[in-house]
Protein backbone atom coordinates (compact mmCIF):
# COMPACT_ATOMS: atom_id res chain seq x y z
CA UNK A 1 0.00 0.00 0.00
CA UNK A 2 1.25 3.48 -0.92
CA UNK A 3 1.86 5.75 1.93
CA UNK A 4 1.79 9.59 2.34
CA UNK A 5 6.08 8.87 3.00
CA UNK A 6 6.25 7.13 -0.14
CA UNK A 7 4.84 10.02 -2.06
CA UNK A 8 6.93 12.67 -0.29
CA UNK A 9 9.98 10.80 -0.95
CA UNK A 10 9.28 10.81 -4.81
CA UNK A 11 8.24 14.17 -5.05
CA UNK A 12 11.43 15.38 -3.36
CA UNK A 13 9.16 16.91 -0.23
CA UNK A 14 8.11 16.69 3.71
CA UNK A 15 5.26 14.34 4.27
CA UNK A 16 3.53 18.11 6.25
CA UNK A 17 3.83 19.12 2.50
CA UNK A 18 2.26 16.25 0.87
CA UNK A 19 -0.62 16.83 3.69
CA UNK A 20 -1.07 20.52 2.66
CA UNK A 21 -1.62 19.06 -0.44
CA UNK A 22 -3.83 16.60 0.10
CA UNK A 23 -6.10 18.94 2.17
CA UNK A 24 -6.53 21.87 0.73
CA UNK A 25 -4.87 23.74 3.48
CA UNK A 26 -1.94 25.57 4.28
CA UNK A 27 0.39 27.30 1.88
CA UNK A 28 2.17 25.17 -1.16
CA UNK A 29 3.32 26.63 -4.36
CA UNK A 30 2.05 25.80 -7.31
CA UNK A 31 4.87 24.25 -9.27
CA UNK A 32 5.31 22.17 -5.91
CA UNK A 33 1.38 21.51 -5.80
CA UNK A 34 1.10 20.07 -9.36
CA UNK A 35 4.44 17.84 -8.74
CA UNK A 36 3.03 15.93 -5.86
CA UNK A 37 -0.47 15.71 -7.45
CA UNK A 38 1.31 14.39 -10.27
CA UNK A 39 3.17 11.88 -8.02
CA UNK A 40 0.08 11.38 -5.91
CA UNK A 41 -1.77 10.03 -9.40
CA UNK A 42 1.28 8.03 -10.20
CA UNK A 43 1.83 6.32 -6.94
CA UNK A 44 -2.04 5.57 -6.74
CA UNK A 45 -2.11 7.02 -3.43
CA UNK A 46 -5.01 7.37 -1.62
CA UNK A 47 -5.18 9.32 1.98
CA UNK A 48 -7.14 7.75 4.72
CA UNK A 49 -8.39 9.61 7.48
CA UNK A 50 -6.57 8.24 10.17
CA UNK A 51 -3.00 9.26 8.80
CA UNK A 52 -4.91 12.84 8.12
CA UNK A 53 -5.78 13.33 11.69
CA UNK A 54 -2.31 11.55 12.64
CA UNK A 55 -0.72 14.56 10.50
CA UNK A 56 -2.83 16.97 12.08
CA UNK A 57 -2.80 15.36 15.84
CA UNK A 58 -6.54 15.90 15.65
CA UNK A 59 -8.97 12.54 15.66
CA UNK A 60 -12.31 11.58 16.50
CA UNK A 61 -11.90 10.44 19.86
CA UNK A 62 -13.00 11.76 23.61
CA UNK A 63 -10.51 10.78 26.15
CA UNK A 64 -11.19 10.06 29.46
CA UNK A 65 -9.06 9.59 32.43
CA UNK A 66 -11.01 7.81 35.33
CA UNK A 67 -8.96 6.21 38.58
CA UNK A 68 -10.23 2.84 37.60
CA UNK A 69 -13.02 1.97 35.47
CA UNK A 70 -14.07 -1.36 37.35
CA UNK A 71 -15.68 0.58 39.95
CA UNK A 72 -19.33 0.65 39.35
CA UNK A 73 -19.55 4.67 39.75
CA UNK A 74 -16.70 4.99 36.92
CA UNK A 75 -18.43 2.41 34.39
CA UNK A 76 -21.55 4.26 34.62
CA UNK A 77 -18.83 7.82 34.28
CA UNK A 78 -17.44 6.13 30.58
CA UNK A 79 -21.19 4.57 29.62
CA UNK A 80 -22.01 8.42 29.96
CA UNK A 81 -19.41 9.54 27.71
CA UNK A 82 -19.14 6.67 25.42
CA UNK A 83 -22.81 7.97 24.30
CA UNK A 84 -22.53 11.51 24.07
CA UNK A 85 -18.98 10.59 21.88
CA UNK A 86 -20.46 8.08 19.58
CA UNK A 87 -23.64 10.99 19.05
CA UNK A 88 -21.07 13.14 17.79
CA UNK A 89 -19.28 10.87 15.73
CA UNK A 90 -16.23 10.59 18.03
CA UNK A 91 -14.50 7.28 20.12
CA UNK A 92 -14.08 6.86 23.19
CA UNK A 93 -10.24 6.17 24.79
CA UNK A 94 -10.34 5.47 28.30
CA UNK A 95 -7.11 5.46 30.61
CA UNK A 96 -7.19 4.51 34.49
CA UNK A 97 -5.44 6.54 36.82
CA UNK A 98 -5.42 4.27 39.68
CA UNK A 99 -5.58 6.59 42.20
CA UNK A 100 -1.99 8.15 41.33
CA UNK A 101 -0.94 11.69 40.59
CA UNK A 102 1.77 11.06 38.04
CA UNK A 103 -0.37 8.82 36.25
CA UNK A 104 -3.64 11.41 36.14
CA UNK A 105 -0.96 13.45 33.95
CA UNK A 106 0.78 10.90 32.21
CA UNK A 107 -2.57 9.69 31.47
CA UNK A 108 -3.64 13.50 29.59
CA UNK A 109 -0.59 13.83 27.90
CA UNK A 110 -0.68 9.96 26.19
CA UNK A 111 -4.20 10.92 25.37
CA UNK A 112 -3.22 14.50 23.84
CA UNK A 113 -0.24 12.46 21.86
CA UNK A 114 -2.91 10.58 20.66
CA UNK A 115 -4.37 13.27 19.09
CA UNK A 116 -7.41 13.63 21.18
CA UNK A 117 -8.32 17.42 21.70
CA UNK A 118 -11.61 16.59 24.20
CA UNK A 119 -10.17 15.10 27.03
CA UNK A 120 -12.94 14.76 30.54
CA UNK A 121 -11.07 13.63 33.54
CA UNK A 122 -11.92 12.50 36.87
CA UNK A 123 -8.80 14.10 39.24
CA UNK A 124 -8.55 12.81 42.62
CA UNK A 125 -4.86 14.28 43.57
CA UNK A 126 -3.72 16.96 41.15
CA UNK A 127 -4.29 20.12 42.68
CA UNK A 128 -6.64 22.84 41.57
CA UNK A 129 -3.63 24.98 40.78
CA UNK A 130 -2.27 22.11 38.53
CA UNK A 131 -5.44 21.66 37.14
CA UNK A 132 -5.79 25.44 36.17
CA UNK A 133 -2.30 25.48 34.32
CA UNK A 134 -3.05 21.98 32.40
CA UNK A 135 -6.46 24.03 31.28
CA UNK A 136 -4.38 26.34 29.87
CA UNK A 137 -2.43 24.20 27.65
CA UNK A 138 -5.32 21.84 26.55
CA UNK A 139 -8.63 23.65 25.32
CA UNK A 140 -10.46 20.60 25.40
CA UNK A 141 -10.16 19.25 29.34
CA UNK A 142 -13.31 19.25 31.30
CA UNK A 143 -13.11 18.31 34.37
CA UNK A 144 -15.92 16.18 35.99
CA UNK A 145 -16.58 15.85 40.04
CA UNK A 146 -14.75 18.63 40.54
CA UNK A 147 -15.36 22.66 40.97
CA UNK A 148 -12.64 25.24 40.79
CA UNK A 149 -14.05 29.07 40.51
CA UNK A 150 -11.41 30.26 38.27
CA UNK A 151 -12.62 27.23 35.05
CA UNK A 152 -15.86 26.76 36.55
CA UNK A 153 -16.49 26.81 32.63
CA UNK A 154 -14.40 23.48 32.77
CA UNK A 155 -16.08 21.53 35.85
CA UNK A 156 -18.96 19.46 35.81
CA UNK A 157 -19.73 19.03 39.71
CA UNK A 158 -22.24 17.84 42.08
CA UNK A 159 -22.90 19.61 45.36
CA UNK A 160 -22.20 16.86 47.73
CA UNK A 161 -22.63 19.16 50.59
CA UNK A 162 -26.31 19.89 49.97
CA UNK A 163 -26.83 16.36 49.65
CA UNK A 164 -25.22 15.33 52.64
CA UNK A 165 -27.59 17.94 54.38
CA UNK A 166 -30.55 16.80 52.88
CA UNK A 167 -29.99 13.20 54.13
CA UNK A 168 -30.24 14.83 57.84
CA UNK A 169 -33.11 16.29 56.98
CA UNK A 170 -34.87 13.56 55.78
CA UNK A 171 -33.92 11.57 59.27
CA UNK A 172 -34.58 14.69 61.71
CA UNK A 173 -38.04 14.77 59.88
CA UNK A 174 -38.35 11.02 61.07
CA UNK A 175 -37.52 11.94 64.87
CA UNK A 176 -34.11 10.96 64.67
CA UNK A 177 -31.80 12.60 66.94
CA UNK A 178 -28.78 10.03 67.64
CA UNK A 179 -27.23 9.83 64.04
CA UNK A 180 -24.01 7.88 63.43
CA UNK A 181 -21.83 8.80 60.10
CA UNK A 182 -19.75 6.05 58.50
CA UNK A 183 -17.17 7.74 56.44
CA UNK A 184 -14.41 7.19 53.61
CA UNK A 185 -10.64 7.08 55.13
CA UNK A 186 -9.71 8.05 51.39
CA UNK A 187 -8.55 11.26 51.45
CA UNK A 188 -9.90 13.21 48.78
CA UNK A 189 -12.83 15.64 48.27
CA UNK A 190 -16.08 13.46 48.22
CA UNK A 191 -16.22 12.17 52.03
CA UNK A 192 -14.67 15.46 53.13
CA UNK A 193 -17.75 17.03 51.57
CA UNK A 194 -20.45 14.99 52.77
CA UNK A 195 -19.18 14.95 55.96
CA UNK A 196 -19.21 19.01 56.09
CA UNK A 197 -23.04 18.56 54.81
CA UNK A 198 -24.03 16.28 57.72
CA UNK A 199 -22.20 18.71 60.05
CA UNK A 200 -24.29 21.96 58.35
CA UNK A 201 -27.49 19.53 58.06
CA UNK A 202 -27.50 18.73 62.14
CA UNK A 203 -26.40 22.60 62.69
CA UNK A 204 -29.44 23.32 60.18
CA UNK A 205 -31.76 21.07 62.21
CA UNK A 206 -30.67 22.09 65.72
CA UNK A 207 -29.10 18.66 66.66
CA UNK A 208 -25.72 18.20 68.44
CA UNK A 209 -23.03 16.38 66.57
CA UNK A 210 -21.61 12.77 68.42
CA UNK A 211 -17.77 12.65 67.63
CA UNK A 212 -17.86 9.18 69.24
CA UNK A 213 -20.50 8.38 66.38
CA UNK A 214 -18.64 9.33 63.78
CA UNK A 215 -16.53 6.02 61.95
CA UNK A 216 -14.11 6.04 59.41
CA UNK A 217 -13.06 2.77 56.63
CA UNK A 218 -12.89 2.05 53.42
CA UNK A 219 -15.46 3.05 50.75
CA UNK A 220 -16.43 -0.58 50.42
CA UNK A 221 -18.55 -3.45 51.40
CA UNK A 222 -15.85 -4.78 54.07
CA UNK A 223 -15.58 -1.09 55.20
CA UNK A 224 -19.16 -0.43 55.98
CA UNK A 225 -18.93 -3.45 58.14
CA UNK A 226 -16.04 -2.20 60.07
CA UNK A 227 -17.88 1.29 61.04
CA UNK A 228 -20.34 -0.75 62.36
CA UNK A 229 -18.61 -2.81 64.41
CA UNK A 230 -16.63 0.28 66.01
CA UNK A 231 -19.82 2.42 66.20
CA UNK A 232 -22.18 -0.63 68.11
CA UNK A 233 -18.42 -1.08 70.49
CA UNK A 234 -18.56 2.60 71.08
CA UNK A 235 -21.01 1.90 73.76
CA UNK A 236 -23.40 5.24 72.12
CA UNK A 237 -26.81 4.56 71.08
CA UNK A 238 -27.78 5.54 67.64
CA UNK A 239 -31.07 5.09 65.78
CA UNK A 240 -29.48 6.17 62.13
CA UNK A 241 -26.68 6.01 59.97
CA UNK A 242 -25.29 7.83 57.22
CA UNK A 243 -23.38 6.06 55.12
CA UNK A 244 -20.62 8.04 52.37
CA UNK A 245 -21.59 5.22 49.51
CA UNK A 246 -24.03 2.90 48.75
CA UNK A 247 -21.24 0.03 49.20
CA UNK A 248 -20.89 1.49 52.80
CA UNK A 249 -24.10 1.50 53.34
CA UNK A 250 -24.56 -2.36 52.46
CA UNK A 251 -21.89 -3.38 54.56
CA UNK A 252 -23.78 -1.44 57.33
CA UNK A 253 -27.10 -3.10 57.15
CA UNK A 254 -25.11 -6.79 56.89
CA UNK A 255 -23.32 -6.04 59.81
CA UNK A 256 -26.60 -4.34 62.41
CA UNK A 257 -28.75 -7.55 61.35
CA UNK A 258 -25.18 -10.23 62.32
CA UNK A 259 -25.89 -8.33 65.48
CA UNK A 260 -29.58 -8.66 66.03
CA UNK A 261 -30.64 -5.16 65.36
CA UNK A 262 -33.93 -4.78 62.95
CA UNK A 263 -32.94 -1.99 59.70
CA UNK A 264 -35.17 -0.08 59.67
CA UNK A 265 -37.21 -0.89 62.59
CA UNK A 266 -34.20 -0.35 65.04
CA UNK A 267 -31.78 1.41 63.45
CA UNK A 268 -32.42 3.73 59.78
CA UNK A 269 -29.77 3.22 56.89
CA UNK A 270 -28.93 5.89 54.54
CA UNK A 271 -26.90 5.46 51.21
CA UNK A 272 -25.25 7.50 48.71
CA UNK A 273 -24.96 7.34 44.59
CA UNK A 274 -28.21 5.52 44.16
CA UNK A 275 -26.36 2.13 42.77
CA UNK A 276 -27.73 -0.62 41.46
CA UNK A 277 -27.07 -2.36 44.87
CA UNK A 278 -29.78 -0.42 46.56
CA UNK A 279 -32.45 -2.42 44.96
CA UNK A 280 -30.97 -5.69 45.57
CA UNK A 281 -30.26 -4.57 49.44
CA UNK A 282 -33.24 -6.20 52.02
CA UNK A 283 -34.30 -3.38 53.26
CA UNK A 284 -34.07 -1.42 50.15
CA UNK A 285 -31.53 1.24 50.42
CA UNK A 286 -32.73 4.65 50.51
CA UNK A 287 -30.35 7.36 48.80
CA UNK A 288 -28.95 10.55 47.45
CA UNK A 289 -28.95 10.09 43.04
CA UNK A 290 -25.78 10.46 41.97
CA UNK A 291 -26.41 11.48 38.18
CA UNK A 292 -22.67 10.41 37.11
CA UNK A 293 -23.86 8.75 33.81
CA UNK A 294 -26.03 12.33 32.73
CA UNK A 295 -23.25 14.09 34.27
CA UNK A 296 -20.29 12.33 32.04
CA UNK A 297 -22.79 12.84 28.99
CA UNK A 298 -23.02 16.17 29.60
CA UNK A 299 -19.30 16.67 29.89
CA UNK A 300 -18.20 14.71 27.24
CA UNK A 301 -20.44 17.31 24.70
CA UNK A 302 -18.83 20.38 26.71
CA UNK A 303 -15.28 18.90 26.25
CA UNK A 304 -16.09 18.44 22.03
CA UNK A 305 -17.84 21.97 21.93
CA UNK A 306 -14.50 23.39 23.43
CA UNK A 307 -12.44 21.53 21.06
CA UNK A 308 -14.22 23.06 18.63
CA UNK A 309 -14.51 26.31 19.79
CA UNK A 310 -18.29 25.73 20.09
CA UNK A 311 -18.75 26.10 24.11
CA UNK A 312 -21.37 28.67 25.91
CA UNK A 313 -20.00 31.73 27.94
CA UNK A 314 -16.78 31.41 29.72
CA UNK A 315 -18.29 32.13 33.09
CA UNK A 316 -20.99 29.28 33.24
CA UNK A 317 -21.20 27.23 35.66
CA UNK A 318 -22.18 23.41 35.10
CA UNK A 319 -23.84 22.28 38.72
CA UNK A 320 -25.62 19.25 38.83
CA UNK A 321 -28.16 18.79 41.95
CA UNK A 322 -29.16 15.85 44.34
CA UNK A 323 -32.27 13.77 44.17
CA UNK A 324 -33.59 11.91 47.29
CA UNK A 325 -34.09 8.43 46.72
CA UNK A 326 -36.75 6.96 49.59
CA UNK A 327 -36.96 3.32 49.85
CA UNK A 328 -37.12 0.73 52.69
CA UNK A 329 -34.39 1.87 54.96
CA UNK A 330 -35.42 4.56 56.71
CA UNK A 331 -38.26 4.47 59.67
CA UNK A 332 -39.66 6.80 62.39
CA UNK A 333 -36.79 6.70 65.35
CA UNK A 334 -38.10 3.97 67.76
CA UNK A 335 -39.83 5.32 70.98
Amino acid sequence: MVTISDVARAAGVSSATVSRVVNGKGKVGDACRARVQKIIQELGYKPNSSSQAFLHRQTMNVGLITPKISMEFFGNLAAGAEVAARANGYSLLICNSLYEEESEMAAIESLHGKGCESILMHSDYLTDKQLIELSERYKGLVFINRYIPKIANRCVWFDNVASSAQIVDLLASQGHKHIAVATSIYQNRDPQQRLLGVRQGFMMQGLNFNEKLLAESTANLEGGKACARELLQSGESFSAVIAYNDLMAVGVVHELVKNGYQVPQQVSVVGFDDSALCKACIPTLSTIKYPIEEMANYAAKLAIDLAKDTATPENKTHLFTPALIERDSVAPAPV
